[in-house]
């Protein structure tokens, strides 16, 4: 099986084959690469599935990585949720954290198991095609996209065929076995897309519903992720 965290890192844009070293050498090196190959370079969320996160979180994304940048996000609307503070999409994030290790939505080795790494990967491509414009000729498309961006055959298999078949939203939501995953599931869903169409504001709030959140705690992870966008 392969690595569904690092998988994560790329949907966001943290970890491309070859980044590697400082904040800035990363730049240089993403640089060089999207000369040489521009599948390599970005984000697959935003470039093969026409989404805005990659372009709008990558310099945080390149810090921390993706499972941090879902979890360090569902932590902070979390907290401020449960702190009784009112939601301010306005504001800028002054700096997005990874969650503390002694908290639930840590992302040590050993509180994250690769099966719900997959199932945040799953999330993301579940809110993707949410609008429907995934069809048959556009998969031929992205697939083709992730052949060259290199991230191997196992991998490629599976995006292959999540993007193939119909959202499984009982999967989904019996994937998070606690209230801080289903936090992230959310999160991830809606850092995939920008719900300025009747359809994928449909989908959030059916999801939001299936995952049993309440309003407050949703209005909080919508802040938290258009905060995030805003401070970069």
């Amino acid at each position: 099986m392969f690595d569904a965290k690092k998988l994560l890192d790329q949907f966001l844009g943290s970890q491309m084959p070859g980044a590697s070293g400082s904040v800035g050498q990363k730049g240089n090196d993403l640089l060089g690469m999207a000369k040489a190959n521009p599948w390599k370079s970005g984000a697959l969320a935003a470039v093969l599935l026409g989404t805005k996160t990659g372009r709008s979180l990558g310099g945080n994304a390149l810090k921390l990585g993706g499972l941090a940048v879902i979890a360090g996000l569902g932590y902070q609307a979390y907290k401020n949720y449960q702190a009784g503070q009112k939601p301010e999409p306005t504001q800028a994030l002054p700096e997005l954290l990874p969650p503390p290790k002694d908290s639930p939505f840590s992302t040590e080795p050993q509180a994250v198991s690769n099966d719900f790494a997959l199932s945040l990967v799953r999330a993301m491509i579940a809110a993707a095609k949410a609008d429907g414009h995934i069809d048959a000729s556009e998969r031929s498309r992205i697939m083709d996209k992730v052949h060259l961006s290199g991230l191997g055959a196992e991998a490629e298999a599976f995006i292959e065929a999540e993007l193939a078949k119909p959202i499984d939203l009982d999967a989904l939501v019996a994937s998070a076995k606690t209230e801080e995953q289903k936090v992230e599931i959310y999160t991830a869903s809606r850092l995939t897309i920008e719900p300025d169409t009747r359809t994928e504001r449909g989908y959030l709030d059916m999801l939001a519903g299936r995952l049993g959140l309440p309003d407050a705690l949703v209005d909080h992870i919508e802040a938290t992720v258009a905060s995030a966008k805003i401070s970069l």
